[in-house]
């Protein structure tokens, strides 16, 4: 059996701030578990819900050295979904009110909990085959092991996998306080390993001493090695490409499915969708307390109010969008304060066609997708992606940008063929994105037998996580039989 090791700095449904804590939480389950063990090691933040620290069970403690610091490491365990997990316990560094500080802070917390990940492992009596790295807060295991622990027996044949889910996250802090603060010898610091545009840049640690880096959708794996996707690395992303895979992420079919979907106000399948669906937006719209209107074009977004999520060319069209068509809008998330606050504003002026809720939950994630017509994501870029694939599985038709996880995930829909599971727009182009949008609205106005096809064509599409997870294993075996 191959025993392996995801770290990353969040899992649900133990902290989450955005989706690698989906996939962190989600993948680890599907691997066949007669051949795999896999296992999750993460930061214990003190931020984590009381219902869940209660659950942990005190493994070990013992002490680490980082650089001249000698520091506690506290190791608790608990079990979820049948997947042993794993916590660093330290309040030094993980006390405080979120998981992420600033990046001062986060600099020299991800340095210790990367050097416990590996100290840890001989009192864990777990000496995994492969440690798959998550993003660039555990960028320094590769590192460490290839340079601290390279001479230690233990340690021979282990074998690293670093994950990119989002390149534009890297890590990067000044070279003399990285130096300070991991105690990694002078000559890692240059340009071929550590050393990035004369700063320290954890996720190029990862990449360069990772035996094998992924993406999370094989778009995103071409586009980061490409000047206008590469963020700077792009050199050394071809310089790996014999190593770099990109294998698209997938989401819960246990948890997104309208057939049993606890959060919707009414349950539905594939064979009665056009009916309950109808039920749930009804519902949802009494809720927000806009006009009920069965046959008006509804459009939900769950984001982060960033320009990443395509903030800027939405505001540029709203005004054309909501004078002029029969539509009605949701958004939800937090971000920007720019953004925030012009989406208030459009909330405002268009009382009877936009509702806006800053913030998450759960249940409105949930709503948006079980009770809209259509999902809007005109990212900029997106590494994966994780929205679209639920809102098609839910029946909700995608609007999206053509780059990364969107390009591999939403068909566009061809009216001559009738093919396709959403509508698509490629260039950055605020008109690009009306035009598709208004194309949405044409074909669901006027021909809802073509439109309720393409509902269906989303969700017969497979995005569960079992795609993933034989791909992954079929790295996990290439890295270690030899």
């Amino acid at each position: 059996m191959k025993k392996i090791l995801f770290a990353a700095s969040e899992a649900i449904p133990f902290v989450k701030t955005g989706g690698l804590a989906d996939v962190t939480g989600s993948l680890p389950k599907y691997f066949d578990r007669k051949r795999y063990d896999v296992r999750v090691i993460l930061p214990k933040y003190s931020c984590m819900e009381d219902s869940l620290k209660e659950k942990l069970q005190f493994v070990c403690r013992f002490y680490v050295n980082l650089s001249w610091r000698r520091q506690y490491v506290g190791i608790f365990q608990a079990t979820y979904q049948g997947v042993i997990y794993y916590f660093v316990d330290n309040e030094f560094y993980f006390a405080g009110e979120s998981p992420y500080n600033n990046m001062h802070e986060d600099i020299e917390k991800f340095a210790y909990f990367s050097k416990a990940v590996l100290a840890a492992l001989p009192y864990l009596d777990f000496c995994p085959d492969v440690i798959h790295c998550h993003d660039w807060q555990t960028g320094l295991i590769p590192v460490f092991l290839h340079t601290m622990y390279g001479d230690q027996h233990y340690y021979d044949g282990i074998q690293t996998v670093f994950s990119i889910h989002n390149l534009k996250f890297q890590g990067r802090f000044r070279l003399p306080a990285v130096m300070d603060i991991t105690g990694l010898p002078e000559q890692i610091f240059t340009s071929e390993k550590l050393e990035s545009y004369g700063e320290a840049n954890y996720l190029k640690g990862g990449v360069v001493y990772a035996n094998a880096v992924t993406t999370v959708s094989p778009s995103y794996s071409c586009e980061i090695m490409t000047p206008e996707g590469g963020e700077g690395l792009d050199g050394l992303m071809r310089a790996k490409s014999d190593s770099l895979y990109g294998i698209l992420n997938g989401i819960d079919y246990e948890v997104y499915n309208p057939a049993r979907d606890g959060f919707l106000f009414e349950n539905y399948g594939i064979g009665d969708v056009t009916e309950k669906k109808g039920i749930n937006k009804t519902e949802f719209q009494k809720k927000l307390r806009l006009p009920v209107l069965q046959d008006v074009f509804l459009v939900g977004m769950v984001s982060r109010l960033t320009d990443q999520k395509g903030f800027d060319l939405i505001a540029y069209i709203l005004d054309e969008l909501l004078d002029k068509e029969r539509i009605q809008l949701v958004f939800a998330g937090r971000g920007e304060e720019r953004y925030e606050d012009m989406l208030r504003h459009f909330a405002h002026r268009y009382p009877d066609k936009v509702r806006v809720i800053i913030g998450y939950s759960e249940e409105l994630a949930h709503r948006i997708y079980g009770s809209c017509d259509a999902f809007l994501m005109p990212s900029l870029f997106e590494p994966c992606g994780l929205s679209q694939m639920m809102s098609q599985r839910y029946g909700t038709v995608p609007i999206v940008r053509e780059t990364g996880g969107l390009k591999d995930t939403v068909e566009p829909y061809n009216q001559y063929e009738h093919t396709g599971t959403g509508f698509s727009f490629a260039n950055y182009n605020a008109h690009e994105l009306l035009h598709a949008i208004k194309g949405a609205m044409q074909l669901y106005y006027r021909d809802k037998k073509e439109w309720n096809g393409l509902v269906k064509r989303g969700m017969r599409k497979d995005f569960s996580w079992e795609n993933s997870a034989a791909e992954y294993a079929g790295l996990y075996n290439r890295l270690t039989d030899y």
